[in-house]
């Protein structure tokens, strides 16, 4: 062979090798990597990853099952089109993800307090609970969030204790049949909410008596009004049914603020926990590098085992 031609022949297959070389590393570049595998069953919430993911709600819950997120919470879905609902939930069964807390419908607030023990109040929560559990049907969930409303400065706190778990009995009775759980949330926004502590909400709960009742405890909440969260935790621990994330100050992603989410998180996975934990909390940081700092945060904090 002339040496003119084999050094024509070797630059062609050389080059096809390299070019094999690219192509091959090209798909394997392509190829979507698996989702991050988390310890625990973090849930987002709609407009969490909108830079990342778009408005339509649909394709923010497909972006965060490629998260590697396995639940997710929604406290407004009982304002949604039922189509929609009906969707969400066909979407969520796909992934496998589970569905977290929706608020119910007019359940309590200051304008309608169970602590009063009027009758027009409590037939507002109890037809709040009933079309909950169409709703929860429509997108396969287990939890709703009810919260009793304001005090009823006018009368002793012990018949306000007395109304409050009278109310939610007969709220129980509604959700019992359809393994539905009602969870209680203690908030920290207002001094004049009736439900602000733990240990008040166990009493609740244990006067209710009922698997229908039960505490959500949002960790962020908390922390503001009675801290010391893993001994309070452990305390009312056979009523949590449901937690809540947001760091203190801010209310925003864990490692933002004061609270040690790595601790907690081992702790909440150690007790065996298999529930739902809704990230209840907004972004520090804003567009899509916020969006991204949220997931990395997460990454962190269930990094515990």
């Amino acid at each position: 062979m002339k040496r003119r031609s084999f050094i024509q022949k070797a630059a062609l297959s050389t080059g096809a090798l390299t070019m094999g070389g690219v192509l091959a590393n090209t798909n394997k570049l392509s190829t979507p990597l698996a989702p991050h595998k988390f310890n625990l069953k973090y849930a987002p919430h709609l407009g969490m990853f909108k830079n990342h993911a778009g408005d339509d709600p649909i394709d923010q819950l497909n972006f965060m099952a490629e998260q590697g997120f396995t639940a997710f919470e929604d406290n407004g879905m009982m304002g949604r089109d039922v189509a929609l609902q009906t969707k969400m939930g066909e979407t969520l069964a796909k992934h496998g993800m589970t569905m977290g807390v929706f608020v119910v419908d007019k359940g309590g607030n200051m304008a309608n307090t169970l602590a009063a023990g009027k009758k027009e109040h409590i037939d507002i929560f109890l037809d709040g609970c009933r079309r909950a559990v169409e709703v929860a049907k429509r997108v396969n969930a287990k939890w709703m969030t009810v919260v009793p409303g304001g005090y009823e400065r006018k009368l002793p706190i012990g018949v306000q204790d007395a109304n409050v778990i009278e109310a939610l009995k007969r709220g129980a009775e509604i959700f019992e049949p359809h393994g539905l759980v009602m969870v209680l949330e203690p908030l920290s926004d207002s001094p004049d909410l009736y439900l602000q502590n733990s240990d008040q909400t166990y009493m609740i709960c244990k006067g209710v008596d009922s698997p229908s009742c039960k505490i959500l405890y949002d960790i962020y909440h908390l922390q503001k009004t009675e801290g010391h969260l893993i001994h309070n935790m452990g305390l009312t621990w056979d009523e949590i049914a449901y937690i809540q994330i947001g760091d203190n100050p801010g209310r925003k992603e864990p490692t933002t603020g004061e609270i040690n989410y790595k601790n907690v998180f081992k702790w909440i996975h150690e007790k065996g926990f298999d529930g739902v934990l809704g990230m209840e909390h907004g972004n520090s940081k804003p567009e899509k590098a916020g969006e991204q700092a949220v997931i990395d945060a997460y990454k962190k904090v269930d990094d515990f085992l």
